[in-house]
This record gives structure tokens, sequence and C-alpha cells, in this order.
């Protein structure tokens, strides 16, 4: 299942998540934001807990911002394990 999330407050502009049925992340792509960073994050990412993952990353700040690409993906994943 693939799932789709418009981030707020951050660099990036999409997230698409796709998890497997047991909330295991098997696909991530960020875009926008700074590349190199969002593309490592999915890479850790993939083949992990849905939930493992949130735990890690929500909460992460940016600059002050109140919120990252990090923790906007946590958004993402949670809005992601809601339609499993």
């Amino acid at each position: 299942m693939t799932h789709t999330y418009t981030p707020h407050g951050v660099c990036s502009r999409q997230m698409n998540v796709e998890l497997d049925e047991n909330g295991i992340i098997t696909n991530c792509e960020i875009i926008g934001g700074c590349a190199g960073n969002t593309t490592g994050i999915c890479e850790l990412i993939r083949g992990m807990d849905a939930e493992e993952a949130i735990k890690r990353i929500k909460g992460i700040d940016c600059r002050g911002r109140g919120t990252s690409c990090p923790d906007q993906l946590a958004n993402a994943l949670e809005e992601a394990l809601e339609k499993i």
C-alpha cells in the first residue's frame, strides 16, 4: 500500500511511503528538501517496522521550526498505518 503525504513547515514537498500488510516499510521517497539527507533517511528506514521508525524520528526539529523532514515522515507513516 502506497501513501502520499504533503509535509508542512519543511523544505520537502511530497513524501511517498509504501508499507506491506504487516506495517513494514518497503519503499520511501521524499521529493524536495536536502536530497542526500532525505535519500539517506529513506534508505535507513526501508525494511523497518513503521512503528519503530516513528519512535525514532518523531519530534526531530530542524532549525527551531518545531518540525523537520524526519518528523513529517513520521506523520506520513502514522497516516499510512491507519490505512492498513
